[in-house]
């Protein structure tokens, strides 16, 4: 079996390190990655994934990347059920596992 998802893309905001109530700590990353073909109105298109990175690579995240660093994330999808009344609503999630610093832009230079 083979679950791996590779993206290549600009961050879209800053990351936070939020720290969960159990110590482990979480950031979450948008990725806006440029469509490689053009659409109708002979423009490229950008998707925007949410990205998740735990641990360690959270805080690494936090550290390197800014809004408008070009990175690379290797992850995995994630399956989660939310329970809204009585339904029940399936989503993927990316889980980012490694993250390739391309070109970073540092939270300093942004402010």
């Amino acid at each position: 079996m083979l679950n791996n998802v590779i993206l290549v893309g600009r961050v879209v905001e800053d990351p936070k390190v939020i720290t969960l109530d159990n110590g482990i700590k979480v950031s979450n990353i948008v990725l806006a990655v440029q469509r490689p073909f053009k659409n109708e109105e002979d423009t490229y298109d950008t998707d925007f994934f949410p990205i998740q990175v735990w641990y360690a690579m959270a805080e690494i995240a936090n550290e390197y990347c800014g809004k408008g660093s070009i990175i690379g994330v290797k992850g995995r999808l994630s399956t989660k059920i939310n329970e809204i009344g009585d339904k029940k609503i399936k989503s993927i999630e990316i889980i980012g596992e490694r993250i390739a610093f391309i070109s970073t832009v540092k939270k300093q230079e942004n402010e």
